[in-house]
């Protein structure tokens, strides 16, 4: 009997080898996940560390290069403090990827452009967010990003990005 890859990847990882990256196992499609990160990300583990945790965005983009190599999924790991170039991003990702992973840190709660770029993609999308945007301020409960992503993810730290991944898994693996 023969297992296919994306069985014997969490096997091969609990045996503690590396499964080598390969994004043309990234999704039925062969497409990566592209995972966009917004303005100040690139600050993580320097910028409030007591709210947003101690983890770089260099160890954020290890866990899911990690839990992608785990799913099978190939990923496109981005960061921008641009809002036009994280709707570039994501009008990118429309072609190239199999589904967006988006933490768009402050623009989810003042950009109209960015949720018409999500909203024209057709991709499922994970919206994450580090900190439970509904415990802080007031202007940080409109999220315009929430209201065109598939999921959203609020408050997990950076093991959202982890949960994110397994529900694309769990969506790419139902179409």
């Amino acid at each position: 009997m023969r297992l296919a890859r994306r069985h014997l990847l969490p096997i091969l990882a609990l045996a503690g080898f590396t499964v080598p990256h390969r994004s043309s196992a990234a999704a039925p499609s062969g497409k990566p996940v592209y995972i966009l990160n917004g303005p100040n990300l690139d600050l993580l583990g320097k910028r409030q560390p007591d709210l947003y945790g101690r983890d770089s965005l260099q160890d954020v983009e290890r866990l899911c290069r990690e839990t992608g190599n785990r799913l099978g999924l190939g990923i496109e790991f981005r960061q921008t403090n641009s809002e036009g170039g994280l709707v570039d991003h994501v009008h990118e990702a429309r072609e190239k990827a199999a589904a967006i992973v988006i933490n768009p840190a402050a623009y989810a709660h003042t950009s109209v452009a960015l949720q018409d770029a999500l909203h024209a993609c057709e991709l499922p999308i994970i919206e994450v967010h580090l900190t439970n945007t509904f415990k802080r301020e007031a202007y940080r409960h409109t999220d315009y990003a929430a209201q065109v992503a598939t999921a959203q993810i609020n408050g997990c730290g950076t093991n959202g990005y982890r949960l994110a991944l397994e529900q694309v898994h769990h969506l790419l693996d139902k179409a």
